[in-house]
């Protein structure tokens, strides 16, 4: 089958002819119709996560799907051939950039039914960063006030939408040109990033989401209240995500390392920080899908590619500009 592929750290992805996926027990072999982009494809391409994440070359990309079940393994009791599906593959198997991938069942889930399968390839990945930092990790409650970075991209403007529905007060930061557009979602407070400084115009938040880091996430840590938390997805990672993610000891020296200054500074404030790599979850996004349903959260699709342009959709995200998603479509 066709697929797009990382044969080396830095060189762009190339077209290849692969094995057909093996389909285990507790496994679910999905024709892929759309898949996401993320920003965690390209870090991967590059080689960024090569010691947190060490992949075998040649390696298929692409971490969201949404298609439908052609085969299910013998143990596979939720799914059925002509289901329509979404998920989020484990990190251990990602692959959504072909034409077929097997996914464990427990990753899976139906798509919402009011969601095109472009609108739903869109949402795994970023829908499951949102709810992973919002409702588990930042606890987030009514009346609580949260800062979202960039809110008009794919996890901002699910997480905006997410925060809202939870009852919290939201502030974001975007383009003047996206300012319409956050309201729309949800946000209450949007700062134009290009021409105002959050840290001066926000004080006593309860909890951050940073997709940025460096100097963007070292002010974060300054709008916070005391207790409040910082939830990193760029990074640093930090010593809890390395005994997760069962790094040897060399490693995990070296994580610690990476995330000891913005700890420090986080602990010198009295708030705290906290990496978080999201994980694949098929309840999650079952819970998901009601809310899409429910017409709580949609999907921004900001640009469709077909398959054959998948290499320079992939380098598209590093010019930005696309509203909340960019995805592949299939066409079978």
């Amino acid at each position: 089958m066709r697929a797009f592929v990382v044969t080396q750290y830095k060189q762009p992805l190339r077209e290849a002819e692969v094995a057909e996926p093996a389909v285990g027990e507790r496994d679910v072999l999905v024709q892929v119709q759309a898949a996401g982009l993320n920003q965690l494809d390209e870090k991967i391409r590059l080689g960024e996560f090569k010691q947190i994440l060490p992949y075998k070359l040649q390696l298929i990309l692409g971490n969201d799907v949404a298609g439908t079940v052609l085969q299910v393994g013998a143990k596979v009791r939720g799914f059925k051939p002509g289901d329509e599906v979404y998920g989020r593959p484990d990190k251990d198997r990602i692959g959504t950039f072909a034409e077929r991938i097997a996914v464990a069942d427990e990753d899976l889930a139906l798509k919402p039914a009011s969601a095109s399968m472009e609108e739903a390839g869109s949402m795994p990945l970023v829908a499951l960063t949102a709810w992973q930092a919002l409702v588990e990790r930042g606890n987030l409650r009514p009346g609580q006030k949260v800062l979202i970075h960039a809110g008009a991209g794919g996890v901002g403007s699910i997480a905006i939408q997410l925060a809202k529905h939870l009852g919290a007060t939201v502030a974001t930061t975007a383009s003047n040109s996206n300012a319409c557009f956050v309201r729309d979602l949800g946000a209450d407070i949007v700062i134009d990033y290009r021409t105002q400084d959050f840290e001066q115009l926000l004080s006593g938040y309860d909890l951050v989401l940073d997709s940025l880091g460096g100097e963007n996430l070292q002010k974060s840590l300054r709008v916070l209240k005391p207790g409040g938390k910082a939830i990193g997805i760029s990074g640093p990672p930090d010593p809890a995500f390395a005994r997760e993610a069962g790094l040897n000891p060399v490693l995990r020296l070296a994580v610690t390392a990476l995330s000891s200054k913005i700890r420090r500074q986080a602990r010198k404030l009295g708030v705290s920080y906290e990496f978080l790599f999201m994980r694949a979850s098929g309840d999650q996004l079952r819970q998901i899908s009601a809310l899409v349903d429910d017409g709580v959260l949609r999907a921004t699709v900001g640009r469709v590619f077909t398959f054959d342009q998948t290499p320079e959709a992939l380098q598209s995200l590093a010019f930005g500009g696309i509203r909340g998603k960019a995805v592949v479509a299939l066409t079978h």
